[in-house]
């Protein structure tokens, strides 16, 4: 089965064609079109991992364009450049010889199935299938409900055939459009001035990053003439590359991934895509595209690992990330946004795994975060969906009519802050940790532990505040209370929304399914990756090699720790209600304004493009007005000046010339005679 893995992309492709051209008039028609397109997806990727995790491996490299080159030489290592491919109409060569001695440069792309890739496909076919399941009870009723399947089916095509490509071509034609599909699914509600806004944001900003991936692969083309990994991988193990050289490639390549995983300074876009479909946000921005920029990273990594300080790079900026991104995530009222942040956070930390070396650790992380951060997603989806209203400051009380969101919620929530032994969170957190500390990069060690006490923290304050405690569904004008006493601490004005009253209750099955069973790998799928595992686990089969896990108690107890004392901290002050939330933000009021408005980094962009972008438009405005536009009207005028005056001349008039031919004569006779005088 794993030889036809390339099919796995095409099924969904052949959904998007179905529904955009023959059941868009039939909107639930077009549901199940898009549901059975990922699920035979699904039911290819099942046996494709097996088969990987039994040993197998393919990949397949096809011709795409060929050019003829002439008498014009290219690169020796061009030649033979070939990724295994097994049939010689498969070939993998970079340049061939044609007829009469000229050279054709050819432009490849193919698939190739490795541990990495079968992860990837496993991971993205799961949680694809179970958001699109539930979905069609989300997104009933809505006008534009076979436009949505369609997207969402062509984004999955777009991520599965990014994580097949076997080269950074190929991957570059499938994240490009990936990053399409983000655009199209943010602005889903291109009515709404925010959504169109907000998918116009993440368009440009992911296009800064994408700008420094296509450098370095234009740069790593130029010197190695060819594109593909297993290619690539074989000239970097022989040493044919400079490590400045691969410093430099993977900086830029790591750009694309800054953008597309939302890390600081192109954070900004991820929190604004909420303004999409909250499965668009389970989907898109939790558990596969911007996953996309570890996986990029992650396939790459040889480039990294070669370089001189490309890993560093990547390790400060995760690190970083990481923790900032956290931060933001512990003032946030809208239930939305503080999934977006965390989600922020957890890929810095993937990208610290990655900078420490821990490409194991990076790659477990983004598997289990998938299940669990797509199940907080689809769990918040489901309070939106019964409240109207995304604002955790007017929910509370929810626990008892909605028992399935709850307690699923509840799960990932654990997971997610890492509770001790049970959870998947904890397991691939711990192995993050435990490689940073190896590694001996203590102050990352010490921004990631205290990375996950905010985690916890935020994350409990958020399940707190919905599903604990009081009703709050009610407006602050029936029932008595005040914006800032709903949820004491909050500062920003109550927000408009629909007010069921007693209508709540749990959500249809169509949704409460898909969090019971992303439940399951919220808890279980940790266990693969934990020293419990025999033969390695998880790390072993990503990088084939059998090596056991090394079990670190002082880091593990250490990781427990902080993310019980996050628990505890978050139901002293949102559950329990012994510690006023108002105190302490008045008693932090700077740190809290720094906080809430998100360290003003989006009010520092908007300056320098007011300032730098603009002021440099208006100057050059200026110059081609008065300098470019002021000289040619100059000459103009001066032109229209001197006719008007050489016209004077030009009467008509015979007598005139006459005159002025004896006056020339004279004046002539004149010069001569004084000239023959002087001498």
């Amino acid at each position: 089965m794993i030889q036809y893995a390339w099919l796995i992309p095409v099924l969904p492709l052949a959904a998007f064609a179905i529904i955009a051209f023959v059941t868009r008039p039939w909107r639930r028609v077009s549901g199940w079109v898009a549901v059975a397109g990922i699920l035979g997806a699904l039911a290819l990727a099942l046996p494709t991992f097996w088969e990987t995790l039994a040993g197998a491996r393919v990949e397949r490299t096809l011709d795409w364009l060929t050019l003829a080159t002439g008498g014009v030489g290219v690169s020796p290592s061009l030649a033979g450049a070939g990724g295994g491919a097994q049939d010689p109409a498969l070939h993998s060569a970079g340049a061939a010889q044609v007829a009469g001695g000229a050279q054709a440069l050819a432009l490849q792309v193919g698939f190739q199935v490795d541990p990495l890739t079968a992860v990837m496909l496993l991971v993205v076919t799961s949680v694809s299938f179970l958001v699109i399941f539930y979905s069609q009870g989300y997104m009933h009723g809505d006008p534009g409900y076979s436009r949505y399947f369609a997207f969402i089916s062509l984004f999955c095509m777009s991520m599965l055939g990014l994580v097949l490509a076997n080269s950074l071509l190929a991957l570059y034609i499938f994240w490009e459009l990936v990053g399409l599909c983000s655009y199209l699914l943010i602005g889903f509600y291109y009515q709404k001035p925010e959504a169109a806004a907000a998918a116009k944001k993440a368009f440009l900003v992911t296009r800064l990053g994408d700008f420094g991936l296509l450098a370095g692969i234009l740069l790593l083309w130029s010197r190695a003439g060819t594109l593909e990994f297993t290619r690539l991988e074989q000239m970097i193990s022989a040493g044919q590359f400079d490590p400045a050289f691969l410093s430099l490639v993977g900086v830029l390549i790591f750009c694309g991934a800054v953008g597309k995983s939302a890390q600081f300074p192109l954070h900004v876009w991820l929190p604004d895509a909420m303004e999409g479909p909250t499965p668009v946000s389970a989907l898109i921005h939790a558990a596969t595209m911007v996953a996309a920029g570890v996986y990029l990273v992650a396939r790459t990594f040889p480039i990294f690992e070669a370089g001189s300080y490309s890993l560093t790079v990547v390790m400060a900026v995760g690190a970083f990330t990481a923790i900032f991104a956290a931060s933001m995530a512990l003032v946030n009222n809208d239930i939305k946004r503080v999934m977006a942040y965390s989600t922020v956070s957890q890929l810095g930390y993937m990208f610290l795994a990655l900078g420490v070396g821990a490409r194991g650790a990076a790659v477990f992380h983004l598997m289990n975060h998938a299940f669990f951060k797509a199940l907080l997603f689809l769990a918040a989806g489901s309070v939106i969906h019964a409240l109207g209203s995304q604002d955790l400051r007017f929910m509370g009380g929810l626990r008892g009519r909605m028992k399935i969101t709850s307690t699923t919620m509840l799960i990932a929530a654990l997971s997610l802050s890492g509770f001790p032994l049970l959870t998947s969170g904890f397991w691939s957190k711990d192995e993050i940790l435990a490689a940073a500390y190896a590694k001996g990069e203590y102050l990352v060690f010490g921004v990631a532990l205290l990375t996950a006490f905010l985690t916890a923290f935020y994350m409990f304050r958020a399940w707190f505040l919905a599903f604990w405690g009081e009703p709050r569904w009610e407006s602050p004008q029936q029932s008595g209370i005040s914006a800032q006493q709903a949820v004491p601490g909050a500062q920003h004005s109550a927000p408009t929304t629909q007010h069921h009253g007693s209508g709540v209750h749990e959500s249809p099955w169509m949704m409460a399914a898909p969090l019971v069973i992303l439940a399951i790998p919220s808890i279980l799928s940790g266990f693969w990756g934990s020293p419990l595992a025999g033969g390695g686990g998880f790390a072993s089969f990503l990088e084939g090699q059998a090596e056991a896990t090394e079990l670190n108690v002082w880091v593990m107890a250490a990781s427990a720790l902080v993310a019980l004392g996050g628990i505890y901290l978050a139901w002293l002050m949102y559950g329990k209600r012994s510690l006023s939330p108002a105190r302490v933000s008045a008693a932090l009021w700077p740190v809290y304004q720094i906080l809430i408005h998100r360290y003003w980094v989006d009010e520092l962009y908007n300056g320098f493009v007011r300032i730098a972008v603009l002021g440099v438009a208006e100057g050059l405005r200026l110059f081609d007005v008065y300098v470019v536009d002021g000289a040619v009207n100059g000459v103009a005028s001066m032109t229209r000046a001197a006719s008007s005056t050489l016209r004077q001349f030009q009467t008509g008039r015979l007598q005139n010339y006459g005159w002025a031919m004896y006056a020339g004569a004279i004046a002539i006779a004149v010069v001569t005679i004084a000239a023959q005088m002087s001498r």
